[in-house]
């Protein structure tokens, strides 16, 4: 199988570090897509995912997989013997359901769009609102906030042990650099989290 992607996007590196924490790296080649040049804009492209986002996964029967998580779930139903990182026992995974959409409605998508409405980068394919732009980065600064009292106490941000929800969180306050927004001295559980999360090999993968 492939995966196309963009290496320092954010949503790809969220598939890297599910399949890292699984050992499932080498079940897959990686394709990179300049989105900066509009590769994903291409017909070939888009033939695989007309939403043309990355990462996409084409299957060796030629099935394509769009969107972040229906990717990790595809990995997490093939391979049962791995790591769970979806949840367990049904309440674990729909707590673990709960904080994904939390993170990517409250925290990743905001800073997705201040990203996009404050930089200029897709300005060639999109009409960027400043404005918009800077109210979704007020947003993305109160999940810090939110996070950082959830994590007092707690090793990890759903149960005890770690799972997707640590990876979209990570990713995504890292993703918020671009936009200039970190970790605040004073958000000392948050800042205990991230370091434990970005020592794990995943973080790197």
């Amino acid at each position: 199988m492939k995966i196309f992607e963009t290496k320092t996007a954010p949503n790809p590196r969220r598939v890297r570090m599910f399949m890292a924490e699984k050992g499932l790296l080498d079940k897959a080649g990686f394709v990179q897509i300049d989105l900066a040049k509009g590769e994903n804009l291409t017909a070939e492209y888009v033939a695989r995912n007309p939403m043309k986002k990355v990462p996409v996964m084409e299957l060796d029967d030629g099935t394509c997989i769009a969107e972040t998580m229906a990717i990790c779930r595809y990995f997490e139903e093939a391979y049962p013997d791995t790591t769970p990182l979806l949840g367990k026992t049904p309440v674990d995974k729909a707590l673990v359901e709960q904080w994904l959409r939390w993170i990517e409605f409250y925290f990743f998508l905001p800073t997705g769009m201040s990203f996009q409405h404050t930089t200029g980068y897709f300005k060639d394919r999109m009409n960027p609102i400043k404005e918009w732009g800077e109210e979704c980065a007020v947003a993305s600064e109160k999940f810090f906030h939110f996070l950082d009292k959830h994590l007092a106490g707690r090793e990890f941000i759903c149960g005890d042990e770690f799972t997707a929800a640590d990876i979209n969180a990570f990713t995504t306050v890292d993703f918020n650099k671009v936009i200039d927004i970190r970790i605040k001295p004073e958000q000392q559980h948050l800042q205990a989290w991230y370091d434990r999360i970005k020592q794990r090999p995943s973080a790197k993968a």
